[in-house]
């Protein structure tokens, strides 16, 4: 550990991330040259992140994160257990009983995200919004302490399910989106909790290169990119934020919270993908989400970045293989700090 502590005190240098109390990182394990759960615990409490969101229910990453109280924690239901969980409450019960109570309260779950991206043709998505409600049942029922009633339910989707985004205000959920995402943002609503977004400026960026300048795509336009009514952005993140946030109004709920559950940019693999610009993407992220977005100013973005480390196991696209924060043998690839 003390090598470690060193070695971080060497490389923190570089990116400063000054929003802190507003960033987690995402933890993948698909890959076969990753540190130990404990190792990966000890690394983001020596880094300062508070913030981890898991894609399974691993029970070792579980029970380290008891150790670890101050780090919250999205927990992920993988899609392949969507299924059961909707068609079979009992399933639902067993998976709260197995995988929340054991470790809650000591280890700090915030949000259960149910599926990740699925999309309304998915055979997956007519389980979603019904294993989201067995998972808030199962709670429920189980809650001996309101540790257990403060975690939120909810699910992350992705951008595809924007009809509309163009510009910011005209943000819509598609038509055939609307009938799966509307009942699960009622569900959010009723409850209390928010919907998690996957927001990926890369991406729109390498889809249409000719139409979204790299600069802001990369937070680094020197003004007003999109004049939206009073509204102007100079990134792109914000405007596929605040897509959300008028397609979340439209279908009648105005006062729900975006989490962003995962956002990145490769640092090689593909167009664009260098350290350079991986590197200005998330210093420039981090910089900015403390302030909000247009419409929703000077609200903090809880935001995740994807990923902590290189996942060699990924893709099939190379660039799969290249978000990490850190190489698999723990060294800042930046370097980055969150203290």
């Amino acid at each position: 550990m003390a090598v470690m502590f060193l070695l971080l005190g060497i490389f923190m240098s570089s990116l400063e991330f000054t929003g802190a109390k507003s960033v987690g990182v995402c933890y993948g394990r698909i890959g076969d040259n990753l540190p130990s759960e404990q190792e990966v615990l000890e690394l983001y409490k020596a880094s300062g992140i508070e913030k981890m969101r898991i894609y399974d229910p691993n029970q070792a990453t579980l029970r380290a994160l008891g150790m670890f109280p101050d780090i919250e924690l999205i927990l992920g239901v993988p899609n392949g257990d969507l299924e059961a969980l909707a068609t079979d409450a009992s399933s639902a019960t067993d998976w709260v009983q197995r995988n929340i109570l054991p470790y809650a309260p000591a280890a700090n779950i915030r949000y259960i995200s149910v599926g990740n991206e699925v999309r309304p043709m998915d055979p997956a998505a007519q389980f979603v919004l019904p294993a989201m409600q067995n998972i808030y049942n199962a709670l429920e029922s189980a809650n001996n302490a309101m540790e257990v009633l403060q975690i939120k339910v909810s699910t992350s989707v992705d951008a595809t399910l924007l009809g509309s985004s163009y510009p910011p205000s005209a943000g819509a959920f598609s038509d055939s989106a609307s009938s799966y995402i509307i009942p699960i943002v009622q569900f959010l609503a009723d409850k209390g909790a928010p919907l998690l977004a996957n927001i990926y400026p890369y991406f729109s960026y390498i889809g249409d290169p000719t139409s979204i300048d790299l600069n802001y795509a990369l937070f680094t336009s020197p003004g007003v990119v999109v004049q939206d009514g009073a509204f102007g952005y100079q990134n792109l993140f914000d405007a596929i934020l605040d897509a959300f946030y008028s397609a979340i109004e439209k279908a009648g709920f105005s006062n729900m919270e975006v989490v962003v559950s995962e956002t990145g940019w490769p640092s090689d693999g593909g167009t664009a993908a260098t350290i350079e610009n991986a590197s200005t993407y998330y210093q420039n992220l981090i910089n900015h989400i403390q302030n909000g977005t247009p419409k929703r100013p000077g609200q903090p973005t809880q935001t995740y970045l994807f990923a902590m480390f290189d996942e060699n196991q990924k893709g099939p696209a190379e660039t799969e293989r290249h978000f990490g924060l850190f190489s698999p043998d723990k060294q800042p690839k930046y370097p980055i700090s969150f203290l």
